[in-house]
This record gives C-alpha cells, sequence and structure tokens, in this order.
C-alpha cells in the first residue's frame, strides 16, 4: 500500500472542460495545493463516449486509475454497463481484487454498500439528497466524510461544482485496506450516483 494514502485530507479537483466525456480528476494535499494523486479514465471506448453525451451516461461503463503523479498505480475502479444499479469492482495497485460497491435500491440521497474481496459489508455510504455531503458510515461509527464546505485551517473553503474534499477519519488505521476503497468509492460518487 502506498504512503499517500495514509494522509486524512484530500481536495478533489475535475477536470472541467466542453465535449468532455471522460472523468479526470486531481487529488491535491489541501495543506501544500500538492497533487497527491491523479484519477485518469483514460481507456473509454468510443461507443461509451457518445453515450456520455445522452441520457444513458449513468449507464456507461468506466474504467477509472487512481495513481501517484509518477504513475504508480493506487486502486482502480471498473463497472460494466448498469442498467438499475451499479455494482462497482475496486483493484489494488497489482490489480488484485479488493473490495467493491453494490448501489442500494431506494436511497433517497444516494447510498451504496462498500464490500470487502469477498462480498462482505466494511461500510455503507451515505448521502444526503439536498446537497454534496456523503458519510462513510460502519455502523453508527463515521470511517469518512465527503463534502463541497470544508473547514480548514481557522477559515471556511467553499468548494466549486466540480470539487470536493475527503476527509479520513484519523482513527481508520494508515495501514487499512478501507482506506483504498474509500478513495475508489469517491470517484464514483460522481459517476454512479451524481451524474
Amino acid at each position: 500500500m502506498h504512503d499517500v494514502i495514509a494522509k486524512n485530507v484530500f481536495f478533489v479537483k475535475e477536470h472541467v472542460g466542453m465535449f468532455k466525456a471522460a472523468n479526470n480528476f486531481d487529488i491535491h494535499d489541501p495543506d501544500t495545493g500538492e497533487i497527491v494523486m491523479e484519477c485518469r479514465e483514460e481507456n473509454l471506448g468510443f461507443f461509451s463516449k457518445l453515450l456520455r453525451f445522452t441520457d444513458y451516461k449513468r449507464m456507461t461503463p468506466f474504467d477509472v486509475q487512481v495513481r501517484t503523479p509518477d504513475g504508480q498505480q493506487i486502486v482502480r475502479v471498473t463497472r460494466g454497463i448498469s442498467i438499475f444499479l451499479s455494482n462497482v469492482m475496486v483493484f489494488d495497485h497489482d490489480d488484485q481484487h479488493i473490495g467493491g460497491f453494490k448501489q442500494k435500491f431506494f436511497s433517497i440521497g444516494g447510498a451504496f454498500k462498500v464490500l470487502d474481496e469477498n462480498d462482505r459489508p466494511v461500510c455503507e455510504l451515505k448521502g444526503k439528497w439536498t446537497g454534496w455531503d456523503f458519510r462513510f458510515m460502519a455502523g453508527d461509527v463515521e470511517l469518512a466524510h465527503v463534502t463541497k464546505k470544508w473547514a480548514g485551517i481557522g477559515k471556511e473553503l467553499f468548494t466549486t461544482a466540480d470539487n470536493y474534499v475527503l476527509d479520513i477519519d484519523e482513527n481508520v488505521p494508515m495501514d487499512n485496506g478501507i482506506r483504498q476503497l474509500i478513495i475508489g468509492a469517491v470517484m464514483c460518487i460522481d459517476m454512479v450516483l451524481k451524474e
């Protein structure tokens, strides 16, 4: 597991552009502004690109790689065609299956279960239908929080529509694989729940 995911706070900035089919993000250390990870969707097929500009966008497959700026893979997130509910697979730096996400049916605001490599629930992502506010919950314990609004270093930072902050609880062990699943899930929020 790479050291970069031992950090607790990440600022996620989406690349914006007209006629953009692929989802691409830069993940910054908010204290230094340095890019610590890059999330790229490079292997997007021709028909998937076309469908991204239609009402079928949420159904298209994806293959997203989160890497360090020097190219080391941290996590890879894939999904095939999704008709009703998303079933997403997550792989580690060696492309070994480490878990996935299953979207919940009938969730207001969006939710999905985060699963380990044996499809056992690890935690659940829960969202508010009123805005961009998501929490990773293991029972009553919050493991991480994703929001567009962040209180950091004595001032309030409001992110734009394409940017948000991931705050992993300091009690989540630095070497725990749940960190990879959380980072992978954050990249999926936009593609699975919010598109």
